[in-house]
């Protein structure tokens, strides 16, 4: 599968760049033979499709079949999307499948760490939009978490460095899949890069997240049209009703339960960031030197 997935990958950029609607390899006896074309959903506005046929084997592109329960729309993601691998400083060390980097036997022998963020979208009333992540996520399902929280993919167009530009750019394209939210209500321009932290959590026995996650903030009154393979439920809050919710995970109330990384952001920035948001003072909290490694 991870083969079939990089030349997926490698077709989809092969596509853009040559503004093509659809593409057929040439048949190998040694290879099945792909076509693809582009498409439209309503979630996701320009994606890749692929249909393939050979006489030749394929069982290597099998799942485990630990994983044969795994959601279709989550177990194409897991193959087709590829993280963008850092060190510690945040350098680019290569790239590698979403389920590699998700894979905590990986993660622990290979130190894997890669490059994600995590949105903080508020309405003009300084309401904090949340998300529950749904049941079919392969990590930290059900768990209530910021608007959005994804990876930058090993593309150039989230590969920018420059005032994190792609990291930007992954974050408007993220907000459309999970939340309906349309680029138009989200420009990139108005993210705002608050700070970087690094940290490993463990999802279960199998799963986890070591993400070097950059924060971003926007403010914006959005119309919100959530994906249902990705989201099973949104609301805003206050800072009060945040406490509250806070003190009911805590309780084990209700089944709540926060993910770890919304979780560091609000013990170590949330409320004091959120200050500076609605005195306008948003560039004095600004950290993008220091990469913090929280636990």
């Amino acid at each position: 599968m991870a083969q079939s997935s990089s030349i997926v990958v490698t077709l989809r950029q092969h596509l853009f760049k040559r503004n093509l609607t659809s593409l057929t390899l040439p048949h190998s006896p040694s290879l099945p033979s792909f076509s693809f074309s582009l498409r439209t959903t309503p979630h996701t506005p320009l994606s890749l499709s692929a249909s393939f046929s050979s006489h030749t084997s394929m069982a290597h592109t099998s799942l485990p079949s630990a994983d044969a329960g795994m959601d279709a729309v989550q177990r194409r993601l897991m193959f087709e999307d590829e993280c963008i691998l850092v060190d510690e400083n945040d350098r680019v060390v290569g790239h590698d499948s979403k389920y590699n980097c998700h894979l905590m036997e990986k993660i622990e022998a290979e130190n894997l760490l890669h490059r994600a963020f995590s949105v903080f979208l508020f309405n003009s009333k300084y309401e904090l939009l949340l998300q529950q992540r749904s049941a079919t996520k392969v990590t930290f399902p059900l768990v209530w978490t910021n608007t959005c929280c994804s990876h930058p993919l090993y593309r150039e167009s989230e590969l920018i460095d420059e005032n994190a530009l792609g990291v930007r750019n992954a974050a408007q394209r993220k907000l459309l899949d999970e939340l309906g939210i349309v680029a138009e209500d989200v420009p990139v321009d108005k993210f705002t890069p608050l700070g970087r932290i690094l940290y490993k959590a463990p999802s279960d026995g199998k799963w986890g997240e070591h993400e070097l996650d950059y924060l971003l903030f926007i403010v914006r009154d959005v119309n919100v049209n959530p994906n249902p393979d990705e989201v099973a439920d949104i609301k805003y809050v206050n800072r009060d009703q945040l406490k509250e919710l806070l003190r009911k995970a805590d309780a084990g109330e209700e089944g709540l339960k926060l993910s770890p990384w919304f979780r560091l952001v609000v013990d170590n920035f949330l409320f004091k960031w959120w200050d500076h948001l609605e005195q306008g003072t948003l560039g004095e909290a600004t950290d993008m030197k220091t990469i913090h490694k929280l636990t």
